[in-house]
């Protein structure tokens, strides 16, 4: 049975491989399966994290994708935090995380915490010359404001702070040339002029460098940057000079211009920097511009004029990932796509088909959705199917736009009956989403046209099989029998080395088109397990193969004997794919000349080698004849008589208590003495009735050492009671 399987594995293989190319191309939103994924990889030991910022990433991921497991970790979080926050000796970074925990928890932080840690981070805005040191002191800052009731906290010279992250400040110790340098900078921006690489942080391809002394730029820290910069607007008390935001804006334009694409349309950025101590990947490099672009977005006014294809590219992206295996990983995926879903720039639609393989003999009704990237309702729009061609081909089966009917109560899109032409096989099918309100146009990206391939299977109808043995001079049918490859039965044939073997059938489709399948098998078998495996070929709905014995007897190792038949016919879009055992047919060939080639050594049956061996079957000695149990009785009797003889003289002559100690304590050591006595003569009688040697033994050293100890106390008492007696 399971080498009969082993013809399906090409097909499985094939299906896998279609599967494989749909799943590249279809994009899902949020689903359940990410929150059994975070709950899964977000499992901390011993109920904390190692470290604030990893708290913070559950945290935020839970939140995200709805999961309620503050109650869990809130009493440690929150204790981390309020250790963190009321140090003196936390770092910058342990500060920004805890204040992001603290925002999501809602800690009870006490007032004067808050107020040392705002003089902190004020002053580590003042003194930084980092971006780190910017992102992180002003970052915290942002967060404080939002978590205090203080409405009067701004930076002091919030444009200069926003100059200095954009350009380096060389004259740090002395701020009146650090301001006239910076407002040198500025003025050469404004009239189209380029800052020298020695001066500026932010580069001219839209990246940035993390210091001055570091030459490397950094598309990473380009959006750590926006971050900052988007911070500064917040906490600033005045507008912000309008030419720093639009240098910003260009900058942004142009770090999109160095965007990189897939061929499904998704869009992604990759870290170039070389030098780094540690390397960014894809995902996260993309989640850091997507955060610093919705953060300045969201504190400015004005249009980026981002093309709306790229947003919904990187959505894309951040979906095509399907479950990240990496704690680190979903966070970005599920914080990425939450800034997506909320950004003011953008909100991509996310267009998908719940099911891609649909049956013609099942009239499956083709249904589409349209979400978020959260999986939320989309405004009001329209679904058409534009096109449906058949891949590899450019011919159009569709040319009239058809409306898919919206099911309010399924929050999804039908299309009842598939187009008339469309067969089995693999399609494509174009799809146009149309949003109703104008003004949603420019608030969503849906990317007119959306292309998913779609597999149509049905069942193959199989006519006209017949197996048929010919003369091999004339053509000539000796033998002919249909076969119904639907059913049971099997036939019998047999041949020898001067005639042929023909086998034929024809296979159409639902709509009485020719079917090619993936795979169409003849197999022969011979009954030392050596297989011969052949191809099909076809012309039209016919298959037909014709092996010829005389030129197959060197390939068949001049084996005679009985060949069992096999045929394997099977595609991804058959719905009846089948592995049909034909029949056999005894083949008479000449004998093996003298260096004929011989069959290939069969590899040997698993079963033989790991399968359960014989049951061994012990074979123990004979036990001897034993006497009869009266016999023993009587034996044992007469064993007894000594002892009984024994305690008869003692009644004769009278037992002795004479000597038998009066005091208190040495009394107690002869009564002991005596029942040690009794004791061993026990564990003999217990020896013969059931004990064996060793176990005797073992009691037999305990009691000795027992004896010994009281035995030598009442022997020393009795012999100091003779030696008075004497001396007196």
């Amino acid at each position: 049975m399971a080498r009969n399987l082993g013809g399906f594995l090409v097909l499985i293989a094939a299906a896998l491989i279609y599967s494989s190319a749909l799943a590249s191309y279809i994009f899902q939103p949020i689903s359940d399966t990410h929150r059994s994924a975070a709950l899964e990889l977000f499992n901390p030991l011993g109920g904390s994290f190692p470290s604030v910022e990893e708290t913070y990433e559950e945290l935020r991921t839970f939140e995200v994708l709805g999961i309620d497991k503050r109650s869990d970790i809130s009493t440690a979080a929150c204790q981390s935090v309020s250790e963190i926050l009321g140090s003196s000796s936390s770092t910058l970074k342990d500060l920004f995380y805890a204040l992001k925990v603290n925002g999501i928890l809602k800690c009870d932080i006490k007032e004067d915490v808050f107020e040392g840690v705002a003089s902190r981070l004020q002053a580590a805005v003042s003194g930084a010359s980092a971006l780190l040191d910017f992102y992180y002191s002003v970052g915290g800052l942002a967060l404080f404001k939002g978590q205090t009731t203080k409405d009067d906290l701004y930076l002091a010279d919030a444009e200069g702070v926003f100059q200095s992250i954009k350009w380096t400040t060389l004259a740090k110790n002395s701020p009146t040339l650090s301001r006239a340098l910076l407002g040198l900078v500025a003025d050469v921006v404004r009239v189209g002029g380029c800052v020298g690489p020695a001066l500026a942080l932010s580069q001219s391809d839209g990246r940035w460098r993390y210091n001055s002394n570091n030459p490397e730029s950094s598309t990473f820290a380009a959006g750590l940057a926006l971050e900052a910069l988007a911070g500064v607007v917040s906490l600033s008390s005045s507008e912000i000079d309008q030419s720093l935001i639009s240098t910003t804006k260009n900058d942004i334009l142009k770090l999109f211009d160095s965007i990189e694409k897939y061929d499904d349309g998704a869009f992604y950025f990759d870290e170039k920097l070389v030098g780094a101590r540690e390397h960014q990947g894809a995902l996260s490099t993309t989640s850091s511009v997507v955060r610093g672009l919705a953060a300045f977005a969201a504190v400015t006014s004005g249009s980026l004029n981002l093309p709306s294809g790229k947003i919904l590219g990187l959505a894309k992206f951040f979906l095509a990932i399907g479950i990240p295996g990496d704690a680190k990983d979903l966070f970005n995926q599920v914080d990425s796509l939450a800034f997506l879903e909320s950004n003011t720039v953008s909100i991509p639609l996310i267009l998908s088909l719940p099911v891609t393989v649909l049956s013609l003999t099942k009239k499956d009704a083709l249904k589409v959705k349209v979400n978020t990237v959260l999986g939320s309702n989309p405004p009001p729009l329209t679904v058409n199917l534009l096109r449906v061609f058949r891949s590899g081909s450019k011919d159009t089966l569709l040319t009239e736009s058809q409306e898919l009917k919206f099911d309010p109560e399924n929050a999804v899109y039908t299309l009842d009956a598939l187009p008339k032409s469309v067969d089995v096989g693999k399609y494509t099918f174009v799809f146009e989403t149309v949003l109703h309100d104008s003004d949603h146009k420019n608030l969503y990206a849906t990317r007119g046209q959306t292309r998913i391939p779609i597999f149509v299977t049905g069942v193959i109808e199989v006519d006209t099989a017949e197996i048929a043995v010919l003369d091999s001079d004339l053509g000539s049918i000796e033998t002919k029998k249909k076969i119904d490859l639907a059913g049971d039965n099997t036939v019998s044939l047999s041949a020898n080395h001067l005639q042929k073997l023909r086998l034929s059938f024809q296979l159409s489709t639902p709509l009485g088109h020719a079917f090619k399948p993936h795979q169409a098998i003849l197999k022969l078998t011979h009954e030392t397990k050596v297989e011969h495996i052949f191809l099909m070929g076809s012309s039209g709905k016919e298959f037909e193969i014709i092996l010829d014995f005389l030129g197959l007897v060197e390939k068949f190792f001049y084996l005679s004997g009985r060949y069992n038949v096999q045929l394997t016919v099977g595609d991804a879009v058959m719905e009846n794919s089948f592995l049909k055992a034909v029949g056999h047919i005894d083949l008479d060939l000449p004998e093996a000349p003298e260096k004929a080639p011989q069959p290939p050594a069969q590899p040997l049956d698993p079963n033989l080698i790991y399968g359960p061996k014989a049951e061994i079957a012990h074979i123990f000695r004979v036990p001897e004849k034993l006497p009869h149990k009266e016999l023993s009785l009587t034996f044992l009797g007469l064993t007894l008589l000594p002892f009984l003889g024994f305690l008869l003289g003692l009644l004769r002559l009278g037992v002795n208590l004479k000597n038998f100690p009066s005091s208190s304590v040495p009394a107690m050591f002869a009564a002991l003495f005596h029942l040690g006595i009794a004791a061993v003569l026990l564990l003999y009688v217990l020896f013969w009735l059931k004990l064996d040697l060793f176990t005797t033994l073992k009691a037999l050293g305990f009691l000795g050492a027992f004896l010994m100890f009281v035995g030598h106390r009442i022997l020393s008492h009795l012999a100091s009671s003779s030696s008075k007696l004497k001396s007196a």
